[in-house]
């Protein structure tokens, strides 16, 4: 196999699971090979994580010195745009697709009467191209909705306006079997036939709405005439226009060019991205990263993106769609914030490539500084809380006991939010009797702190209780009106299936929203969770022992060494109950032996 660079490697990670087109690079910037992707990261990987059979490939991966993605929203999306790349570029491994016939376009000839079909083959001057589309399937269809709403003309006679009015041409079987208007013999106007191509060009760009609207009153027309086989028919043709309508972003190849931009930012960074249509495809995409040095607006940051992408990618054009207004660059641009169609699809799409690469950023910055993702996720925190510092060291508190019995509970603590088990705390509830839940939480606070002030110890910055406003305010109570302590209380308030469901904070305490997929809430998660696992294992270890200790600890004669073996043997108190005085001899010996087997006979006489 081939060795991999450190570089490669990262971006092998970081690419997502989602349909798109990737574009690799050899070492001198150029682009050698265009692929498409139903799954980015599955693809891409599989090119670096076997020994390929064919030279061509592996040639290729030898070359690869770079990799760059854009995120798509279907396989269909993603047909069009490596179609786009490929012929823009002309990358070198891209052997099958360089010859242009890839993907159908619809042409509409520049004849006097025009015909309009499929090709592949690109004639400068020789008409007006729509597409390419991704199936040849659905020009079929589409060109056969055309000519069934449309008689027009489907012969390759060269046909000019003068012959017709001279009678030179006769009409063919298809005019017969009415699959034809007869223009060559002057069946209808000259007019009447260029309306329908203007109409169809409409269905072809996408604006169809006022034909989709003249094919839904044909249906419903023939429909209240009883004419129910025309109405089926006009509703296959309308469905198949609404159909194709809602899948394709395809627009006019003499439309021109448009930029889309995309606008992302976590914390200081934001990240800016530009799809750069032409001729009605998409055929690049770019993102930049920017860190914020002062409090700049987003407004003021869309600009600079907006400049600067346009500059890299050489752009010129006018037609600018953003997802707000910036900070005016050129008054020359016409900004566009679209709200519905297929520029609002193109804008979603730039919002997702965006978001993808500030995903990826994030992800690469964690794994090559964990100290960096730590503060990260405090720094949300405390920007969640409202905090004076950053929390890095937190602390968290839970009871436990059954009707009262063997009261305790456990303090965990955190530290740039990760458990720091040498610094946890077990607490016996000694100054509390009955089950008192906050006489409990009081107490170990009070011990839990007046021990770190009297050791001169730092203080955390935030104290969390594993429950709801009854246990913020015994907390506080103490933290605050005996000690005179000033730290951050918060509570984690449960579901009804006892699991994490918000965060509460303040006095009085209100419910801070956290999305559950957030890393904070993860945090969150974790020290509830951990607080709890705490708090319960030393209760069930503390109820076992007192077991334990009420049924063998008071017998003269046996001590922790004699008890050991003997609960190493049985397995339970119970069973050493129930054994005979031969099976405890073989464990202790004779005389202890008749000792314990006396001391329980005794105490099961009634």
């Amino acid at each position: 196999m081939v060795e991999i660079s450190a570089h490669i490697k990262s971006l092998l990670q970081r690419i997502p699971e989602k349909p798109g087109v990737y574009q690799y690079f050899n070492t001198e910037g150029t682009i050698i090979y265009v692929g498409k992707a139903k799954n980015l990261h599955r693809r891409v990987n599989s090119y670096f994580q076997k020994e390929h059979q064919t030279n061509k490939t592996r040639q290729l991966v030898r070359h690869i010195a770079d990799i760059k993605y854009i995120v798509v929203d279907t396989e269909q999306d993603a047909f069009l745009l490596e179609n786009n790349l490929i012929k823009r570029y002309q990358p070198h491994y891209n052997i099958l697709l360089k010859d242009g016939k890839s993907y159908p376009s619809i042409c509409v000839t520049k004849e006097a009467y025009p015909r309009i079909f499929k090709t592949r083959n690109i004639i400068k001057g020789a008409g007006e191209y729509f597409g390419p589309f991704s199936f040849g399937n659905t020009v079929d269809l589409f060109l056969e909705l055309i000519h069934k709403l449309y008689p027009i003309r489907t012969c390759n006679t060269p046909m000019t306006a003068q012959n017709v009015e001279k009678g030179k041409y006769k009409v063919c079987l298809k005019y017969h079997l009415h699959n034809c208007c007869g223009i060559c013999e002057n069946k209808v106007s000259a007019s009447l036939y260029n309306e329908w191509i203007q109409q169809a060009k409409k269905i072809i760009k996408g604006d169809a709405q006022e034909i989709s609207r003249m094919l839904e009153q044909q249906m419903y027309a023939y429909a209240k005439d009883m004419k129910y086989e025309q109405a089926e028919e006009m509703k296959s043709k309308f469905m198949l226009l609404e159909k194709f309508r809602s899948k394709t972003v395809i627009t006019n190849t003499g439309a021109g060019e448009i930029d889309v931009f995309g606008y992302a930012e976590n914390n200081d960074n934001v990240y800016i991205s530009i799809l750069h249509l032409n001729n009605g495809s998409i055929i690049q995409g770019q993102t930049i990263e920017y860190r914020k040095r002062m409090d700049e607006s987003k407004e003021e940051m869309l600009a600079f993106g907006i400049q600067e992408l346009r500059e890299q990618l050489g752009s010129n054009t006018k037609d600018v769609i953003v997802p707000f207004l910036p900070d005016v660059i050129d008054e020359t641009l016409h900004f566009q914030i679209a709200i519905s169609g297929d520029k609002k699809r193109l804008l979603d799409l730039a919002r997702q490539n965006v978001e993808q690469y500030m995903h990826d950023r994030v992800k690469q910055n964690d794994k090559l500084n964990p100290e960096q993702r730590t503060t990260r996720i405090l720094g949300e925190l405390q920007t969640l809380l409202k905090l004076p510092t950053l929390p890095v060291f937190i602390d968290s508190f839970d009871n436990s006991n059954i009707q009262g019995s063997n009261p305790v509970a456990g303090c965990v603590v955190f530290k740039k939010a990760k458990p720091s088990k040498s610094d946890y705390k077990r607490f016996q509830i000694k100054t509390v009797d009955g089950p008192d839940d906050y006489a409990s939480m009081r107490e170990v606070v009070r011990r839990r702190y007046q021990h770190l002030i009297d050791e001169h110890q730092p203080l955390p910055n935030l104290i969390i209780a594993d429950g709801g406003i009854g246990q913020m305010h015994a907390i506080r109570e103490v933290v605050e009106d005996q000690l005179g302590l000033h730290i951050p209380i918060a509570g984690l308030k449960k579901d009804d299936k006892h699991r994490t469901q918000t965060l509460l904070f303040g006095f009085p305490p209100v419910e801070i929203s956290m999305p559950v997929t957030s890393e904070v809430f993860r945090l969150m998660v974790q020290i509830q969770d951990e607080v709890h696992r705490f708090a319960i294992s030393y209760h069930k270890n503390k109820r076992s022992k007192m077991q334990v200790k009420s049924q063998l600890d008071d017998i003269q004669s046996v001590g922790e060494i004699t008890k050991q073996k003997l609960l190493r043997h049985f397995g339970s108190v119970h069973r050493i109950k129930t054994a005979t005085l031969a099976e405890l001899q073989s464990v202790v010996g004779t005389k202890r032996a008749t000792v314990i087997y006396d001391y329980f006979k005794n105490s099961l006489t009634p």
